[in-house]
């Protein structure tokens, strides 16, 4: 009879790699300070090109066309297409204001767009162009094309527009 042996078969280890440091993941970190708010539900939305949808809005010396992402958003987001009415007239539109919102994103689909902002100077955007406005950075508009339409996004879709003296 052959004796049995009483010591147990060990697997092989498996190399041992150093840990590399973690690295700080900003998308990671977004998404965690997003997922901590109670997002509203969205529901799909299409919105078509429709010359008779350009209305009167916040500013007089412009149409905008909405596009129907703050019913879609839950109020979350509002999105419109802006277009400037000719001719830029400096004492109608030159008045220095900011809005109270979380993020205000332009791109600009046609013409040229000139405004200044407080800290960071005048700056002309043109066809292509697109830029973030920090939340109540102040600004003026000191000119346009009479073909200027822009795409503004911004959160939350209910904002106020507060007008400062020059």
């Amino acid at each position: 009879m052959a004796k049995k042996s009483n010591k147990t078969r060990k697997k092989p280890a498996k190399p041992v790699h150093p840990r590399k440091p973690a690295k700080p993941n900003a998308r990671r970190a977004v998404s965690a300070k997003t997922r901590a708010k109670k997002q509203p539900k969205q529901k799909f939305h299409v919105s078509h090109h429709d010359e008779a949808a350009f209305d009167q809005g916040l500013r007089t010396y412009a149409k905008y066309r909405d596009l129907g992402l703050a019913p879609a958003t839950g109020g979350m987001v509002q999105g419109h297409v802006i277009r400037f009415i000719p001719p830029f007239v400096p004492e109608d539109v030159a008045k220095p204001h900011y809005h109270d919102v979380d993020l205000q994103l332009i791109y600009v689909l046609k013409g040229w767009y000139r405004t200044e902002f407080d800290g960071e100077g005048v700056h002309t955007f043109e066809a292509g162009s697109c830029w973030i406005q920090p939340p109540k950075i102040k600004h003026t508009v000191l000119g346009y094309s009479d073909d200027c339409e822009l795409l503004e996004i911004v959160l939350p879709a209910e904002f106020k527009t507060v007008m400062l003296e020059k």
